[in-house]
């Protein structure tokens, strides 16, 4: 078993259709790409003397050859190392090391970061540009048959955000990437030829897990010119394609519909946003399908359970008569056809509906392990389950609502204070552009909420104001007891808030000036 069949399927199903695009430029058709990735890997075994379980590392911004570098991996029986473009040579060097690579292909921007990375690597990976003429001999190389793997052997390994520590690298297996890729036409969206996935967020991350569903029904990838996330590029794309569907954070909707209230450019070739990796808080989802119109599903995972553990329908994001559709909105929907979640105490207890607990999932998605990394392995993975971290509840329909990630919770007075449901409050303030909740140490009540809010056009609205605000909707202990207002939020190279940074400060300083 080996998911760089999918290519190979698609390539005879679907040989002329468009595989590839830059831009408005479509760049190769299946089955030529099919036959490029033959021969690449044929150069990854013969050329680069690589064997199956080797690892590859890319650190490239978005680019058509990305797709291919990562098929051709899998169809050499390789393992693909991703890393995100925005990280910092120490962080590159650690995935390096860690992952123990043979050879590392680059685009041109970042050759220059990586070899500082690997400077201080006892044994140094090859670095192979794409723009270089290294890579274009590799293209010279005879192609070889795809390699015949176990279900179970590692084809990416994923590597976490680290926002609490070093990343952890996920090993996904074959069988993960299948499981996941059935799995998006049963519970996300369908797909065909004529479809198109566009690349704005890293294909490194997020939007690269997306590859595989869309190459196994022969549509085409699109990567933006820029190479990234430009709103106003991201609408002319929607003007100049058809059926377009896309991966998105929570933070990019917000941006590309702020955009889009400005340009009222033409988005009927939008088909579907899948948005996830962080909280997209209610007011947020209201806007987004005022502006846009119906075209939100909304997921909920992991790297160590990619694309994904739950998803919220189109249709739930449209069901506005229900008596809990905000409440539905608010969540992250149900549990995927492949996964079984449950919510669980401290002592991995199930509870009764309604309570709040840790999120466990199993199920053919759920990674196999952390690459070296046995301790961890065994307690995130313990009785079976997947230990997300994330605090959650389910309502009787199978819904799950997430609080926060069980290390955020806030105790105060000994009542369990959930940021997001004070987030989500101050959020509806018009002023309020961005917000991160956390605790700080009280001496009497153990912590205490305060809220860091990013202001809208830079103008903070009066605390009573925002007093007045959470006091109308939650509880009064739940009422942040100070506010800072800063320029902007600390945040990984992820987009997800790193709230340990906001801690820090406090800890370090003791207030946020103003």
């Amino acid at each position: 078993m080996n998911i760089a069949a999918l290519l190979l399927k698609s390539s005879r199903s679907f040989g002329e259709r468009p595989a590839l695009a830059l831009g408005n430029s479509v760049t190769s058709n299946y089955r030529d790409t099919s036959k490029r990735v033959a021969v690449l890997a044929g150069s990854i075994r013969g050329v680069i003397g690589l064997f199956p379980g080797d690892r590859v590392a890319i650190a490239m911004k978005n680019c058509p050859e990305f797709s291919d570098i990562m098929f051709a991996t899998w169809h050499a029986g390789c393992a693909a190392v991703p890393m995100n473009a925005k990280l910092h040579e120490k962080e590159f060097t650690y995935l390096l090391k860690h992952s123990g690579t043979k050879v590392c292909f680059v685009t041109e921007d970042l050759e220059p970061k990586i070899k500082i990375a690997i400077e201080s690597l006892d044994e140094q990976p090859d670095i192979i540009s794409v723009s270089g003429n290294q890579y274009q001999r590799l293209l010279e190389a005879n192609p070889i048959e795809i390699a015949e793997l176990d279900p179970n052997a590692l084809a990416w390994l994923f590597y976490t955000s680290g926002t609490t520590g070093k990343p952890k690298g996920a090993m996904l297996t074959h069988r993960n990437l299948l499981m996941m890729t059935v799995s998006y036409f049963a519970d996300v969206d369908p797909v065909d030829e004529f479809d198109n996935i566009l690349h704005a967020a890293p294909m490194s991350h997020g939007s690269g897990i997306y590859i595989l569903p869309f190459v196994a029904k022969g549509a085409c990838q699109i990567i933006p010119e820029s190479g990234g996330f430009d709103p106003s590029e991201v609408l002319t794309i929607f003007e100049q394609y058809n059926n377009v569907s896309c991966f998105f954070a929570p933070t990019m909707v917000k941006r590309l519909i702020e955009v889009q209230k400005n340009a009222g450019a033409d988005t009927s070739g939008l088909k579907t946003i899948i948005y996830g990796g962080g909280p997209m808080y209610v007011e947020d989802s209201l806007n987004a399908l005022e502006v846009l119109g119906p075209k939100l599903v909304q997921i909920y995972g992991q790297g160590e359970a990619p694309m994904t553990i739950t998803a919220l329908s189109r249709a739930a994001h449209l069901d506005t008569k229900h008596p809990s559709y905000l409440s539905r909105l608010a969540s992250v929907g149900k549990s995927r056809t492949d996964v079984e979640i449950q919510v669980a105490d401290a002592e991995d207890r199930p509870l009764d509906i309604g309570n709040v607990g840790e999120v466990l999932v199993r199920g053919d998605v759920v990674m196999k392990g952390y690459w070296q990394n046995p301790e961890a392995t065994v307690q995130t993975l313990r009785g079976g389950w997947l230990h997300t971290g994330d605090m959650g509840s389910l309502d009787e329909h199978g819904y799950l609502t997430l609080k926060d990630r069980s290390k955020d919770v806030i105790i105060s007075g000994g009542s369990n204070i959930y940021p997001r449901e004070v987030e989500e409050i101050l959020l509806r303030h018009k002023a309020v552009m961005e917000v991160s909740v956390i605790g700080r140490s009280h001496p009497d009540w153990g912590e205490e909420v305060v809220a860091f809010i990013v202001p809208d056009e830079g103008t903070p609205p009066e605390e009573k104001e925002l007093d007045r605000l959470c006091l109308k909707n939650i509880a009064r202990f739940k009422r942040p007891k100070k506010y800072y207002f800063i320029k902007a939020l600390p945040k990984n190279n992820y987009g997800k808030v790193l709230k340990t940074e906001l801690r820090q400060e406090l800890e370090d300083v003791g207030i946020f000036k103003k």
